[in-house]
This record gives structure tokens, C-alpha cells and sequence, in this order.
């Protein structure tokens, strides 16, 4: 029979500790450490490293047809009518 044995560092602060170095406690849980945050030795809270989330590669085409133009005329050229009232900012 074999038997693994995980070691992982933990250290245990006190509440007082963790609000004065809050940024410092999470660059450590940042490089994988486990940090108990406790309360007159009552641990309260425990500090562990986020889950990595596999980013997931987007295939190309996935958006076709789901964008809809309202306008049917938005791409049209402007008549010279127009482009003098865009221009005056009547339009």
C-alpha cells in the first residue's frame, strides 16, 4: 500500500495582522501559500490560492449572423442634399 502525503505551507495570522498587511498575505496565496486568519486562536477565515480557469480559445466565424444592421440604407452613400445638411448640422 502506498501512501502520498501532501505538504502544503500554512501559516495562521491574527485578524489585527491581516488587515495591516493584507496586500503582503495575498502575493503569498498569490505563490500558492494557505493562510488561516484567526480570532483569539479560533481560525475564522482561510486565505487559498484561486482555481486556475483555462482560458478557452475562440474559433473564428463563431459570431456570423448574430449582428444585424437596422438601418438597411446606413451603408449607402449620402446624396449631395444630405452631406450639405450633415455639414450645416441640420442633419
Amino acid at each position: 500500500m502506498t501512501y502520498i502525503c501532501y505538504t502544503t505551507s500554512m501559516a495562521n495570522v491574527k485578524i489585527a495582522y491581516a488587515k495591516a498587511h493584507l496586500a503582503e498575505l495575498l502575493a503569498r496565496v498569490a505563490q500558492g501559500e494557505r493562510i488561516v486568519i484567526s480570532r483569539y486562536n479560533t481560525p475564522m477565515a482561510e486565505l487559498v490560492p484561486a482555481p486556475q480557469v483555462e482560458k478557452v480559445q475562440r474559433k473564428f466565424g463563431t459570431g456570423k449572423g448574430k449582428a444585424m444592421l437596422i438601418d438597411p440604407r446606413a451603408m449607402d452613400p449620402m446624396t449631395d442634399d444630405e452631406a450639405d445638411a450633415f455639414l450645416q448640422g441640420r442633419y
